[in-house]
């Protein structure tokens, strides 16, 4: 496994891969039906697979990093704790760190190379970079508790981008509005990217797995299981037919109101090709909820299923 830290050595090892690999493989061919848009170059993107993170790596990495490695011949893991999408007095300096052992679990999983930039290669200074606007929906959910989030979010995965070249990049969904933000920026400026969504991976419990997780005591742990549960149960209203969107975020609001470490931030349910908030269930939605306990802010989404054909 290769260790590189500049953005030219980011740069010529792509390159190499995709010249090495000019067409589609054999095998390979799922990847654009899976995702969403497809690569403009499907021969380079299906080359090289990338999956961006900022270190602290856990399960829920571990299954991108293993489902790249199903549908791509090469894969480079990128680890950047990227300050821009910190809101002002948010946990950058405290961000769980641990480079050594993410290089390990890398290596562990097969990855071919791994990004750990200075700071400077990712922001060169007097450089402008692309700043994608995120829109109406960057200020609403997470973009509304956390100032300028989204924002930063979309200007380092352009980099990202922009640096990697053509390729297949990998998302997890428990952050579901950040993936809906970079499916829409590669659709609306045409970059040679397919982004491919993979399911969240959840501890036995429910949880959904996060680098925030270790800052967890016992008893937040303990309690944490309550998004999934509320999430649970608002699924279970949808999958008994209730379309009324309200009923969903009241009962998924008792569920973590009731958890006496857990501050509901907001429950919402929003329409699947949108992120809109919706009223009523008549077409692919999913609820999304976020809480803050005294060590940690938590999130989680859940697709929310298809009432149940009336007999």
């Amino acid at each position: 496994m290769e260790l590189i830290r500049e953005a030219d050595e980011l740069r010529d090892i792509t390159g190499s891969w995709r010249a090495a690999f000019p067409d589609p493989l054999p095998g390979h061919a799922t990847i654009s039906a899976t995702a969403s848009p497809p690569a403009t170059t499907p021969g380079a993107a299906s080359a090289v697979g990338l999956v961006p993170t900022m270190g602290s790596l856990h399960e829920g990495h571990a299954s991108l990093i293993r489902r790249a490695r199903d549908d791509v011949p090469r894969l480079l893991v990128t680890i950047f704790v990227n300050p821009a999408q910190f809101a002002p007095g948010e946990d950058l300096a405290t961000y769980p760190r641990d480079e050594a052992g993410d290089l390990e679990f890398c290596r562990r999983l097969g990855v071919d190379a791994v990004w750990a930039p200075p700071m400077e290669e990712v922001y060169p200074p007097g450089v402008g970079l692309p700043e994608p606007d995120p829109g109406p929906i960057g200020e609403t959910f997470e973009g509304a508790a956390r100032p300028g989030h989204l924002h930063g979010v979309l200007k380092v995965v352009h980099r990202l981008f922009d640096l990697t070249g053509p390729c297949c990049a990998y998302f997890g969904e428990k952050d579901a509005q950040q993936l809906f933000l970079v499916r829409r920026m590669v659709e609306e400026t045409s970059l040679p990217v397919t982004v491919v969504p993979c399911p969240t991976v959840r501890a036995l419990d429910g949880l959904a797995h996060s680098s925030r997780n270790v800052r967890l005591g016992a008893e937040e742990r303990e309690q944490a299981g309550c998004l999934f549960l509320a999430l649970s149960e608002a699924a279970a209203l949808a999958r008994g037919g209730e379309t009324d969107a309200a009923i969903l975020i009241a009962a998924m609001g008792r569920e973590i109101g009731a958890t006496p470490l857990a501050r509901l931030d907001y429950a919402a349910v929003v329409g699947e090709d949108t992120f809109e908030p919706v009223t009523r269930l008549d077409g692919p939605a999913r609820a999304i909820v976020a809480a803050r306990f005294p060590s940690a802010r938590l999130i989680d989404n859940l697709r929310l299923p298809p009432a149940a054909a009336e007999h």
